[in-house]
């Protein structure tokens, strides 16, 4: 692990991440896979552990991904809430034809940096000769961070530090899979991701067992923006359209119900709003799935549909009366369901 200086090696990370590397060095088969497993979750932290006992990655702004491989098949890659993803990552056919279980983040990076909204915009793509191009012209990097399983031998008992060398010694590097750097000063990581506009980072306890499917203490996140996400409940078309989409009306689910949290029309634009609507409309109902009142002057022309799908928005947190502050989309979770949303997930009111 590095220590004092901070660098992110171009080579190390791969496609288009040596511009990122570049910024960050200037500041310093058969075995281990249950269709139902879900990776490990981290907990949001109040503040940067220190000591030896910890240890410091990059929080990448993309897809949380499962790739169970073996020597006799294609790579099958899992989202968090378990569906097989594979069709749509058609570049990480390449995987190793090895019996492994590798845990990671995907992302796309548009000009050396991760782009959520461009890695959403192929979330949905099936088709192969769509999948191809989009491969081509907007290509994903699996950014492997754990390994559980190792020619049949479960690791997810062994300490992260057993597991973290053994990835290490795997040498996964390839223009779209790349081992980031693990940090022993987390405070100057945070500090050096948050100059580069960065997600935020992860520290992780050295000693931490690999807890499937649990929100763990034992890793602990820091984002640097307020990015949650939320469950449509609604859609508004644009004054004079009756066909698009100008905003989205989002909800916060609990156990009453679908809470009315407002409206989101900042950064739907271009390709964004017809891509929704092909979402939304198969998902139209007569009423209002929200279970508190939504005001006459956010419900006036809205579409109802079935709470089923989550989008991401960034936000300046729940301001008075329970609503959004300045929310913007960023984009649909399709790794996500209602059902996987925690209060991890959303902000605290102000």
């Amino acid at each position: 692990m590095g220590s004092g200086h901070i660098a992110l090696h171009p080579g190390a990370l791969g496609h288009d991440l040596g511009a990122l590397g570049h910024d960050l060095g200037a500041v310093g088969g058969a075995g281990l896979y249950d269709a139902c497993m879900r990776p490990m979750l981290a907990t949001r932290g109040d503040h940067v552990p220190t000591g030896s006992g910890w240890s410091h990655e990059v929080k990448w702004d993309g897809m949380r991904i499962l790739a169970d491989l073996a020597p006799t098949r294609a790579p099958r890659l899992f989202s968090r809430n378990e569906n097989d993803v594979s069709p749509a990552w058609p570049e990480l056919g390449g995987l190793p034809r090895r019996d492994l279980l590798l845990d990671g983040e995907l992302v796309v990076l548009v000009d050396g940096r991760p782009d959520f909204g461009a890695l959403a915009n192929r979330m949905h793509a099936r088709d192969p000769r769509r999948t191809a191009r989009l491969a081509a012209t907007t290509p994903a990097t699996y950014l492997v961070f754990d390994l559980l399983r190792l020619d049949g031998r479960d690791l997810t008992g062994e300490p992260l530090e057993v597991r973290r060398r053994a990835l290490s010694e795997l040498d996964l590097a390839d223009i779209h899979w790349q081992v980031p750097g693990t940090y022993d000063d987390g405070d100057l990581l945070w500090q050096a991701t948050k100059d580069q506009g960065l997600e935020g980072i992860v520290s992780k306890r050295l000693s931490s067992r690999y807890e499937a499917g649990t929100r763990s203490r034992q890793w602990l996140k820091f984002p640097h923006r307020a990015r949650t996400s939320w469950v449509v409940g609604g859609w508004r078309p644009e004054v004079g359209s009756a066909h698009r989409l100008a905003a989205l009306l989002v909800g916060e689910p609990t156990r009453d119900g679908l809470l009315f949290r407002g409206r989101v029309g900042s950064g739907i634009a271009g390709k964004v709003g017809p891509q929704l609507l092909q979402l939304l409309t198969p998902l139209t109902c007569g009423q209002s799935p929200f279970v508190d009142e939504v005001p006459a002057i956010d419900a006036a022309g809205t579409r109802w549909v079935e709470p089923q799908v989550v989008i991401d928005v960034e936000t300046l947190g729940i301001g008075a009366g329970g609503r959004l502050r300045q929310p913007s989309f960023r984009g649909v979770r399709s790794d996500l369901t209602p059902e996987d949303l925690t209060p991890e997930d959303l902000p605290a009111d102000d």
